[in-house]
């Protein structure tokens, strides 16, 4: 759908847009209607008041939800399944006890955060949290120490994950509202994530570990043997399911590039099948094909089926939220909403990438959930970045980056995150506080750092 002619002015479309956030997180924080029925909601009286004629209104609305679900469904879904066969089949465990195995006992928390990191790629945060918590407490029981050494690492891994790589849904919209290469996304996501979770989430865990020294929780039979029926995965298979969408993805990306530069042809038909596999959701279609082979021995196709269609009721509200949320964007767009921040930005003369982490930051706080603050600001920022001359396609990964890195910082009581590893963890409100929202704010400043960095250089 294409964008219609503005009929109000600029100052009355920024006051549409500031009343259309107010009026969002009202209705989700004051009311406590579903971010998703919100969304929808305010999509349609945004496009109401800006203008959109009357007859254009659904067409926009289903255009800019359809075109966000086309690329994050598939993604999401297919995570969702890698994700929930290796919870099922012990792959978590053995992640586990193979790094602690090679890294040592004095270097548990380190082990347990480099696991959480692999395993942080095809799961979503909560749902890797939880598989992962019995394993941590079960280290934390078996070497002593405060639970937070060992927590804060695996959680703040899992935090990186969440909000920096694609599959996940926030990276993916916001990879695709803004013409980011997926695969390009991939790579410089790890580059700012790894280095990110080190000093933002790994080191201040140890520093918080001996600060407040909290006992294990006697929760989720942390101090029971294992819970799995059946022989786990071996780590080799683990290893394997984790990285043969990184290796196929990868392929597509370095094929592109190699094409770009004029060193194979772009058009030959070997390239082409495998620039087909290893598209983002090619590769998880055949990761999650391998997977249901390798971690599925041992159980019937009655049984695989079921586990396929346990992980997909979960992620629904996510996948719902996010296309809601694509369909916010959308209408920011057509009608002039987008363009209008977008000249009112160039005119204080704020950077693009300082003014998507405000955005995205602004968001966050606001209501809460990073994955509607990266997709609302990717749609916010869309039309800038299309009318913007001169972006690599660096820059734009790095604009998705530093909208990651807004939609992480200060989470608080607003955050489901902030609640689940309170609770989990038996921390008060205060302590979570200086712990866990102290944290996530780290990760969140130093990733963007990262992509500053990143836009300027390259």
């Amino acid at each position: 759908m294409n964008p219609v002619e503005p009929v109000h002015s600029t100052p009355v479309l920024l006051l549409i847009a500031a009343a259309a956030v107010l009026v969002l997180l009202v209705f989700i924080m004051r009311f406590r209607l579903h971010a998703f029925v919100s969304l929808v909601l305010v999509s349609l009286l945004t496009a109401i008041v800006a203008g959109i004629p009357i007859g254009e209104v659904i067409p926009t609305l289903l255009q800019g939800f359809g075109a966000t679900l086309a690329t994050v469904a598939l993604l999401v879904g297919f995570g969702a399944m890698i994700g929930r066969l290796l919870e099922i089949t012990g792959g978590a465990q053995v992640l586990a006890d193979r790094l602690i195995g090679q890294f040592g006992a004095d270097r548990a928390p380190f082990a347990l955060g480099v696991a959480s990191l692999l395993f942080g790629f095809p799961i979503f945060f909560d749902a890797g949290l939880v598989v992962m918590l019995p394993i941590i407490f079960s280290v934390a029981y078996r070497f002593g120490g405060s639970v937070l050494l060992y927590a804060l690492p695996a959680a703040g891994a899992f935090a990186v994950m969440h909000a920096f790589l694609p599959p996940h849904p926030g990276p993916v919209a916001a990879g695709d509202l803004l013409g980011a290469d997926i695969g390009l996304l991939v790579l410089v996501g790890l580059a700012v994530a790894l280095p990110t979770w080190f000093l933002g989430s790994y080191l201040f865990g140890l520093w918080a570990g001996k600060r407040f020294v909290l006992p294990v929780p006697e929760l989720l039979g942390a101090t029971e043997a294992g819970q799995h029926d059946r022989l786990p995965p071996t780590f080799g298979t683990v290893m394997l399911v984790l990285l043969l969408p990184l290796v196929l993805i990868f392929l597509n990306t370095g094929l592109s590039t190699l094409v770009t530069m004029g060193a194979v042809a772009g058009d030959a038909f070997w390239v082409t099948l495998l620039r087909l596999i290893g598209q983002t959701p090619v590769a998880l279609l055949i990761t999650v094909i391998v997977a249901m082979v390798l971690l599925g021995r041992g159980r019937s196709a009655v049984e695989i089926e079921k586990l396929m269609d346990s992980a997909l009721g979960p992620i629904c509200a996510i996948i719902l939220v996010t296309g809601a949320g694509g369909m916010f964007g959308g209408v920011l767009r057509a009608s002039g909403i987008g363009e209008a921040l977008a000249g009112s930005l160039d005119a204080i003369g704020m950077p693009l990438i300082v003014a998507a982490f405000v955005i995205s930051m602004a968001l966050r706080v606001a209501q809460g959930s990073a994955t509607v603050a990266l997709t609302t600001t990717a749609g916010l920022i869309a039309p800038t970045v299309a009318a913007t001359t001169g972006l690599s396609e660096f820059d734009r990964c790095f604009l998705v980056v530093a909208i990651a890195g807004g939609a992480t910082v200060l989470s608080h009581f607003n955050d489901s995150g902030f609640w689940l590893v309170g609770r989990f963890l038996q921390m008060d409100e205060k302590t979570t506080l200086k712990t866990w929202t102290v944290m996530e704010t780290l990760l969140g400043g130093i990733g963007f750092g990262f992509a500053l960095i990143g836009w300027w250089l390259l």
